[in-house]
């Protein structure tokens, strides 16, 4: 959609301190992607890279980029920040190509690399300060963003330390605050929680999400897969390509084909038994894990339990437990990358074959 007058950006919400926290565009369709990404690829003279990237993240949320060492997860990043050109199809942040951001859209923007670019010869506090004025916020406005930084990061301590003083987790807190100083709206996370204690990582993503409630968006890569649960979507890249982009309860539907229901009952189980019950729920897949217990993969495991418990108990089997099983991410996340390496080695395979 296109405008002949420009955009007007106006503050929709402030802090307890009427601090500026978020501008949007009164111009352009209100459901617009903050992020939009068509079959965008950034491939590299090797043919690693990232390929046909489709993706779509609404304003206001917080999307967690998920995938093994290397699958192109920075990569992603580097060229939705516009620090590198895709090599084909269309990217959008904001709007905007990110490699033709202006300042206004650069402003609103935040992003913490992996790698550490603060100055180590510069205190905490100096840091962020510094930070700070690159976007021309006000001394006042730097002074109070800074110290509410510091107290997020839990660095109030350290503020007159040089960088080269911290210890690794702290330099990472430290880079987390100075891209969030200037209050950005869309912030780009790279690894954020690498090397932070568990407690602080909690309270990191309390952080997060709080800003999602703000109205701010977040992309955010990550090594702890668990960490998918506290996002509102979730994209497992493997090998440079998107294979899912879902829901957390999605992802796991996705990665077993449905719910999964545990039996447990209080005698052993027979073949008869398991084949009647796979029946009765029309499940696609029913699985003993031990002489009494069963997982079963079914539709929808609400209206499946009653099912199962009010048929076991006509056919006079007691049931000791039965309930959802929710495996963890860590689980969803092999399940889906192994998933999607067998199908693409069967689509090699079947290739090769029929060239011979």
């Amino acid at each position: 959609m296109r405008f002949t007058e420009p955009p007007r950006w106006v503050p929709v919400v402030h802090d307890q301190r009427g601090a500026f926290l978020i501008e949007q565009q009164r111009h352009g369709h209100p459901n617009e992607p903050a992020i939009n990404a068509r079959r965008a690829s950034k491939v590299f003279a090797t043919g690693d890279g990232v390929h046909d990237m489709d993706l779509a993240v609404p304003s206001g949320s917080i999307f967690g980029f998920i995938g093994p060492s290397g699958a192109g997860k920075t990569t992603a990043v580097r060229m939705l920040t516009g620090a590198i050109e895709p090599t084909d199809g269309q990217v959008t942040v904001l709007g905007q190509a990110p490699t033709s951001f202006d300042h206004r859209t650069r402003s609103q923007i935040g992003y913490m690399p992996q790698l550490s670019v603060l100055y180590d010869n510069l205190s905490v506090a100096d840091n962020l300060k510094f930070f700070a004025s690159l976007y021309g916020m006000t001394r006042r406005r730097t002074e109070a963003a800074r110290n509410e930084m510091l107290e997020f990061v839990d660095l109030g301590d350290h503020r007159d330390k040089r960088v080269t003083e911290l210890s690794g987790g702290m330099r990472r807190r430290l880079s987390l605050a100075a891209t969030l100083v200037h209050e950005p709206r869309m912030i780009f996370l790279d690894e954020p929680t690498a090397g932070i204690d568990p407690v602080l990582r909690r309270r990191l993503w309390d952080h997060f999400t709080e800003m999602r409630d703000e109205g701010r968006t977040l992309f955010i890569t990550t090594q702890y897969v668990g960490e998918a649960a506290y996002c509102d979507r979730v994209g497992v890249i493997a090998d440079g390509r998107l294979i899912a982009d879902e829901t957390p309860d999605g992802l796991r539907r996705a990665a077993f084909g449905g719910d999964i229901v545990h039996l447990e009952l209080e005698q052993p189980l027979s073949t008869d038994l398991i084949r009647d019950i796979s029946n009765l729920v029309s499940a696609t897949a029913c699985q003993p894990y031990s002489m009494r217990g069963l997982r079963i993969v079914v539709e929808e495991a609400a209206l499946s339990l009653p099912e199962l418990t009010t048929w076991l108990a006509s056919q006079g089997v007691s049931v000791a437990q039965a309930e959802e099983h929710m495996p963890p991410f860590d689980d969803v996340f092999v399940e889906l990358v192994e998933e999607y390496r067998a199908a693409t080695t069967d689509t090699s395979t079947e290739g090769e074959r029929v060239v011979a």
